[in-house]
């Protein structure tokens, strides 16, 4: 399955094991830039978005090639912060591709091998790529049916089973992946707004890649949704059990209820699986 946005989650988990190992820095200004990578990985940096761009829809709907890393970010108008660096949340896919762009510089490597060796391997993912050509999406479970370019996603699209989904959030949250400090720095979450019509967020949050919901009738809520041509994909984790429960769902399906819909899914899910989860 297309993983979507849920590929921020990931890009979030090599970069703080890159932080780990000292070679970035989530607090220190980005040289030349404003902004920091804790607040590129929690869309606090100010930077604009393509998804709200008319000729970026236009051009993945015509089967367009997708544009040069220049071209975009000067339709998207990447040099114009929304606000000052901290001070304000909105989502930027801008801000991932860049996120991605450090990985690589400081792996050495493209980010499929990064992904691998910082994330995938250590945590024992298996079966799991980037996805680099349509002819990949055609492989997934529901083919390509409208031949689309995952160059599209400037972040990078990760291709994997739903279980390896719900695995590697499990462990990102619940392993020793990471150490309780820097994953307390993931868990920290902002406002984004709220609460949303038709989707289980009663206080809607985002810490550095992952949607927090601490209100959620089930305990915490922590994890992604992610939404492309085709597909949804909802993976995350509800705290509120005696034992965790972490779930991933996919549907063929890219409806603006859709999201909702697969949020809703594992929600009711993760509450059926027996009387150990809190419910009101």
């Amino acid at each position: 399955m297309p993983w979507w946005s849920f590929t921020k989650t990931v890009l979030a988990a090599a970069a703080l094991s890159l932080v780990e190992r000292k070679e970035l820095d989530l607090a220190q200004r980005i040289t030349g830039e404003p902004y920091t990578l804790r607040q590129l990985l929690q869309h606090t940096a100010g930077l604009p978005d393509y998804g709200g761009l008319r000729e970026y829809h236009a051009a993945v709907s015509s089967g367009d090639k997708p544009w040069p890393r220049e071209l975009l970010l000067e339709r998207v108008k990447a040099n114009q912060l929304l606000f000052e660096p901290g001070r304000s949340w909105s989502y930027s896919n801008v801000g991932y591709l860049f996120v991605r762009e450090m990985i690589e510089q400081r792996a050495g490597m493209d980010l499929g091998a990064a992904l691998g060796r910082l994330v995938f391997e250590p945590m024992g993912i298996e079966a799991v790529s980037v996805a680099r050509s349509a002819a990949d999406l055609d492989r997934t479970f529901w083919g390509n049916d409208r031949h689309y370019d995952p160059g599209w996603v400037y972040h990078g699209l990760i291709i994997g089973p739903p279980a390896g989904a719900a695995m590697l959030l499990h462990r990102l949250l619940y392993s020793s992946f990471l150490t309780s400090s820097l994953k307390a720095e993931m868990l920290n979450a902002v406002a984004a707004g709220g609460p949303f019509p038709g989707r289980p967020f009663v206080a809607p949050g985002y810490g550095l890649g992952l949607m927090i919901d601490p209100a959620n009738r089930l305990g915490r809520m922590v994890g992604h949704t992610g939404q492309g041509p085709g597909s949804t994909a909802a993976v995350y984790s509800f705290s509120g059990c005696r034992e965790s429960r972490t779930l991933a769902a996919f549907i063929a399906a890219d409806g603006p209820n859709a999201q909702g819909r697969l949020e809703m899914h594992l929600q009711n899910l993760a509450s059926d699986e027996g009387p150990s989860c809190q419910t009101e």
